[in-house]
């Protein structure tokens, strides 16, 4: 593993390729690729020549994302994210809550007010910050309002996307199983009650790492 740049791996921190973001956050892989290359070449590694990035990393990714969609320059958002990272002493402002909640728009503009500071972006389209919301309701958060851990179905859900666990990949609630091995099962014509038995699993659990696998 080869690390690039300014941002140390540790351990927790997960490890995320592009064909991973693009599942876990459901956006389309070609889009995901394109984004990495022109926001994160400072804050990758090279794994067996795919790019990857660390969990903060893809929390952050989906609200640029959201921005780029919007008409924003990709300037303007570099520009954004190294002001707000100085401010706030991360690389990875974005994944903040406290900064994406304070996130507002109007007809001409995307700013953010923080504490008598103001980023102004310019955007060609009206941005719909309830997608970015939506996503954020999915977060857990620290005390200090940094990203711990991620529910790609929503929290009712049993699957969770938790950096210290896995190395960050989706697993099934409380436990390390996979839910593309339950899935593998269940198209294997394993019955759901035979899933449940064998690896000690509730029915709803079963039947969420089927509809994750699903739709990813």
């Amino acid at each position: 593993m080869t690390k690039t740049l300014q941002h140390k791996l540790e351990l927790g921190d997960g490890i995320y390729t592009a064909a991973d973001i693009s599942e876990i956050l459901q956006l389309p892989t070609a889009k995901v690729r394109r984004w990495l290359a022109a926001y994160w070449n400072q804050y990758s590694w090279t794994i067996d020549r795919s790019v990857a990035v660390s969990f903060q990393a893809l929390v952050e990714f989906y609200v640029l994302y959201h921005l780029g969609e919007a008409g924003i320059p990709t300037k303007e958002v570099i520009r954004a994210k190294t002001a707000l990272s100085e401010w706030f002493n991360t690389p990875f402002p974005f994944a903040q809550k406290k900064i994406v909640e304070n996130i507002q728009t109007d007809q001409y503009r995307i700013y953010l007010e923080f504490e008598g500071h103001i980023v102004s972006l310019d955007g060609t389209k009206q941005l719909n910050l309830e997608f970015i919301r939506q996503f954020f309701h999915k977060l857990d958060f620290d005390q200090e309002s940094i990203a711990l851990r991620f529910w790609p179905r929503g929290k009712e859900k049993s699957i969770v996307v938790d950096p210290q666990r896995q190395f960050g990949h989706p697993v099934i609630g409380k436990t390390n199983i996979y839910p593309e091995t339950i899935y593998g099962l269940y198209q294997g014509g394993e019955s759901i009650p035979f899933i449940c038995s064998a690896y000690d699993l509730g029915e709803k659990e079963v039947q969420d790492a089927i509809e994750y696998c699903k739709a990813a």
